[in-house]
């Protein structure tokens, strides 16, 4: 339903030239994708941070890519091929497709708060986050899930949401439990290759590029974007971005105590 729902866009979408409509039909090219994949994790108990996380990673992404261009497929079927179909690479490995590219992950910043869980395949950027919408309107929020295992454990809310919402980890806050701050990670406790790893793992499934930022700390030199870049090239990655936390002034999430630099 999502491969076609997203195939009748195209057809329905008021574009702005006719250049670019025409284009945008010569391929076709649509973008199904996932959010909200590290509340999957934390539903079922496996940190972000694990080769577990990998592995569910890449049987999610592979389950969605092949029901995705298998109906892709079915669609061609029906309503043919698309027009660029013809010479194309598809034609030359005998898979005829509706779309040109069908599976990819997109950032799903703002979808993503309206659908109430985490954006795309991020893992979280704090447990305890500041959305900045506009220049003087911010968003805090506690992640929900947090909060209702916290309250089962007993925990004191009012001491800890203050403390929690300081930084961008809480592996050093004691009084939560080893369990709940292992599978709370945060983008600031994941290393580096381990970003970039997660990244390849959805791209090896995803026809175009994958929105996924390799987070560094305010330490990292440029060896270190270095090693990140490197590392995305050799596994494949079609693009990547890297964050050094504290370089801009000014961030879409922040935790307070980041300062520029």
């Amino acid at each position: 339903l999502a491969v076609r729902f997203l195939d009748n866009v195209l057809d329905r979408t008021r574009f702005p030239l006719a250049s670019i409509e025409a284009r945008t039909k010569r391929t076709r090219k649509i973008g199904l994708g996932i959010m909200g994949f590290a509340d999957l994790l934390i539903q079922l108990g496996v940190p972000y941070n694990t080769d577990d996380a990998l592995h569910i990673a890449d049987q999610l992404m592979g389950f969605v890519r092949q029901q995705a261009h298998e109906s892709s497929h079915q669609l061609a079927q029906e309503r043919g091929t698309f027009p660029a179909y013809k010479d194309s690479q598809l034609e030359a490995e005998g898979l005829p497709r509706r779309n040109a590219t069908v599976t990819t992950i997109a950032p799903t910043g703002t979808i993503s708060i309206l659908a109430d869980c985490s954006a795309g395949i991020e893992p979280l950027y704090g447990v305890s986050v500041a959305h900045t919408i506009m220049e003087d309107i911010r968003l805090q929020r506690l992640h929900p899930e947090f909060l209702r295992r916290a309250r089962a454990r007993g925990l004191s809310l009012c001491e800890l949401r203050e403390e929690i919402g300081r930084h961008e980890s809480i592996q050093h806050l004691s009084q939560i439990p080893e369990d709940l701050r292992r599978l709370f990670v945060t983008a600031h406790d994941i290393a580096p290759a381990h970003h970039v790893r997660m990244q390849a793992v959805f791209q090896r499934h995803s026809d175009s590029g994958v929105s996924k930022t390799i987070n560094l700390p305010p330490s990292a030199t440029t060896a270190d974007v270095a090693a990140a870049l490197s590392l995305a090239y050799e596994l494949g990655c079609k693009g990547v971005t890297v964050y050094r936390a504290g370089s801009r002034e000014h961030q879409v999430l922040s935790c307070s105590h980041v300062q520029s630099c």
